[in-house]
């Protein structure tokens, strides 16, 4: 399996899309295009091997799962992760003749993503400081009340950021991956400590965007109960991703309802205390 210069560009440009602003905003691009859940069906379908771009974008998913960025700050790119990260795991498994559903093949597919979302924070970073040249002609032309110019500011200037720091690293990784990959197999073999020492901290990256998302939303113990249901129907049962979708669909509802009931309960005692401090403000009076 190796990516051709069609394919390295098609990736790029989705790489430059799923931060562009001006598509749709980022509810759209970073979101949704950026995100490895997507990214995986994306370079699935440009490489010609769905499954495993599904896959392995699912395996990266989980470890970028609680990623947020508050006030610009990122602590790993998930646009270089979807679109550098999943092209070279691909080849990767490919060329160790690892499954993309195997317990190797996963640990190998979010250490590669890993990796990459590192080095894409130094594209995002580069990304951004080129953009404030373009803010700054911007402010220019407010000054000299040249409005019309200000699309450019959105709509075109921005392009030349991303082209230079999204397309063009994207372009030239993804064509230098085989024969990278090539001499990490030649120098890394699969019985040597240092790929067995990848597949096991591979495996525990999952468990880091778990944590970071429970603690985010976890608020009391009981909170815990899905969760935990839901991991051992998964592991005892077998379950996949669609049934697991089902099982938590039913456990959002009763929770939903629950608090209805809580607050419909709450609704009358709280319009009686305060119509008592209504009656005794009016006895004070």
């Amino acid at each position: 399996m190796n990516i051709s210069i069609i394919q390295a560009i098609i990736l790029g440009l989705f790489a430059s899309l799923s931060s562009m602003p001006g598509l749709g905003g980022t509810s759209i691009g970073n979101y949704t295009l950026g995100r490895p859940l997507v990214g995986g069906l994306i370079c699935g379908i440009v490489l010609g091997d769905i499954p495993t771009g599904i896959l392995v974008g699912c395996a990266m998913q989980v470890v970028y799962i609680a990623l947020v960025t508050p006030g610009g700050t990122v602590s790993a790119d998930v646009r270089a992760v979807s679109y550098i990260g999943i092209p070279l795991a691909m080849l990767a498994l490919k060329s160790y003749g690892l499954a993309a559903d195997s317990a190797e093949g996963i640990a190998l597919a979010t250490s590669f993503g890993t990796m990459v979302g590192t080095i894409g924070t130094v594209l995002f970073y580069g990304t951004a400081t080129m953009n404030l040249i373009w803010q700054h002609m911007g402010w220019k032309w407010v000054d000299n009340r040249e409005y019309h110019k200000l699309y450019l500011v959105d709509m075109v200037l921005p392009w030349i950021s991303h082209i230079t720091f999204s397309l063009i690293p994207t372009v030239v990784m993804c064509l230098l991956g085989e024969p990278v990959v090539n001499l990490i197999k030649t120098s890394l073999p699969m019985d040597g400590i240092p790929m067995k020492t990848l597949f096991t901290v591979g495996a525990l990256l999952p468990c880091v965007g778990i944590a970071i998302l429970l603690k985010q939303i976890v608020r009391s113990v009981i909170d815990f109960v899905p969760y935990l249901f839901g991991f051992t129907l998964a592991a005892s049962m077998g379950l996949n991703l669609v049934s697991a979708t089902v099982v938590a669909a039913m456990f959002a509802i009763v929770i939903y309802n629950l608090k209805m009931l809580q607050l419909k309960k709450a609704a009358p005692a709280a319009a009686n205390a305060s119509n008592n401090n209504w009656d005794d403000d009016e006895e004070d009076i």
